[in-house]
Parts: structure tokens; C-alpha cells; sequence
């Protein structure tokens, strides 16, 4: 089984969450969405279509059902979520973090709203102490989360967390995405470095006027 927590807000429903529910229902996994609102029409509405076999429940429905947990909320609302969703229901599992805390009050680009000695990934991880999180998804665009195909080469998908098995689970996962290049970072606080990325990712695709472009590592 496989869960997500749909967005706090926003104004384009749940575009990150489309790519990664569709990636794994085509993998026949047993896959349930959480809501504040179920019953919302463009939830319900893209669950008659492209998100046809996925089941809609609230935050803690959802993440008592799954066995592996994705959390792809605005990045700001994450505590929150966590808090409706109750953090008992995320004991011993592992918890996909594919969220990043951009702050737009200064307008665009936007900037990191959790700097220094901290990380969205590692409030996360304090937040279910029961869980174990592994940051992924993060530095790569909603289209490109499943079967990334790029002109050139493809992407290299960055992930951190403290569980060795739980990063083994995800890289399982993304393997099973189509991701062939994977790369462990190291532990959650590595969130810092991956969060920052993003921020690099916004920039360029700013700067580019386009959004189809990811980061690649080379060696030797």
C-alpha cells in the first residue's frame, strides 16, 4: 500500500502528488490520497479520470492505511499535516519527504523559509520520531518524478535520511520509477543541501523560462 497527503493549499490541485500517485498505481499498488477535504470537486473530479483506482480518505485515514508513506504538502504546512494526520499512524514506516519550504512573500524567486542549522526534512523527522524519513523528489520537476526522460542523459535523483533500510526501500522504489542513478547523500540533515538545490532548480528555471531540466552528477 502506498499513501499521500494531498497539498494544505493550493490553487492547482495536487500536481506533484497526479505524477506520483499515477507512477504507482500503474505499478498496481493499493494507493490512497489524504485530504482535508475528500470530498473537494477537483480531488473527486481527477479521481474520475487520470487518478481513476486511487482511494480518497482524510490525512489520518491515509496514513493509517499505508505500509510506505509519501508527504508532498506545501512545504510550510508540513507540522501541521503531520499533526491532523497523527504522527502515531506513521510509527515504523517509512515517510517519502518530497517537500520543500519556499517562502514567496518576497515574491519570485522564492528563498528557503528554514535556514542554518536546520532542514524541512530533519523538522520532519523530529515530528514522527516513530518513522523513518528519507528525502527525495525534491530537486527535480512534478513531470520528471516518473520515467524521467531528458534529451541527454538522465537526471541524478538525490536522496538523504538516517534508516539505511528505509533508503533502501526508496531507492527500490525509484528504480521502479525508472530512476537508474540514484545517490545517498547521507543522513536526514542532509535536507539542508537538498532543500538549498531547489532553491538552484527555481533560479534556473527562472532564468530559462522553462522547467524541463534537472541536475546530472559526473565522475572521474
Amino acid at each position: 500500500m502506498w499513501n499521500a497527503l494531498d497539498p494544505a493549499v493550493s490553487t492547482t490541485w495536487g500536481s506533484a502528488l497526479a505524477f506520483l500517485l499515477s507512477g504507482f498505481c500503474s505499478r498496481g499498488h493499493d494507493v490512497m490520497i489524504g485530504s482535508r477535504d475528500p470530498g473537494k470537486p477537483e480531488l473527486r473530479e481527477w479521481l474520475a479520470g487520470d487518478g481513476a483506482g486511487v482511494k480518497a480518505g482524510t490525512f489520518e485515514q491515509a496514513a493509517a492505511h499505508g505500509d510506505l508513506l509519501v508527504l508532498a504538502v506545501l512545504g510550510n504546512a508540513a507540522e501541521e499535516a503531520i499533526a491532523d494526520a497523527g504522527p502515531e499512524n506513521f510509527s515504523g514506516k517509512v515517510v517519502i519527504d518530497a517537500m520543500n519550504p519556499l517562502d514567496f512573500s518576497g515574491g519570485f524567486p522564492p528563498r528557503l523559509s528554514i535556514t542554518g542549522g536546520d532542514s524541512l526534512g530533519e523538522r520532519v523527522q523530529r515530528a514522527l520520531p516513530e518513522a523513518k524519513v528519507v528525502k527525495a523528489f525534491n530537486t527535480i520537476g512534478n513531470p520528471y518524478f516518473v520515467d524521467p526522460r531528458f534529451s541527454e542523459s538522465q537526471p541524478t535523483m538525490l536522496i538523504a535520511g538516517d534508516d539505511e533500510g528505509a533508503k533502501r526501500t526508496v531507492g527500490d522504489v525509484l528504480a521502479d520509477f525508472g530512476w537508474s542513478d540514484v545517490v545517498d547523500i547521507g543522513g536526514i540533515e542532509g535536507s539542508r543541501e537538498l532543500e538549498a538545490i531547489c532553491i538552484v532548480w527555481v533560479k534556473i528555471g527562472g532564468a530559462r523560462g522553462a522547467w524541463d531540466h534537472g541536475f546530472k552528477l559526473l565522475a572521474g
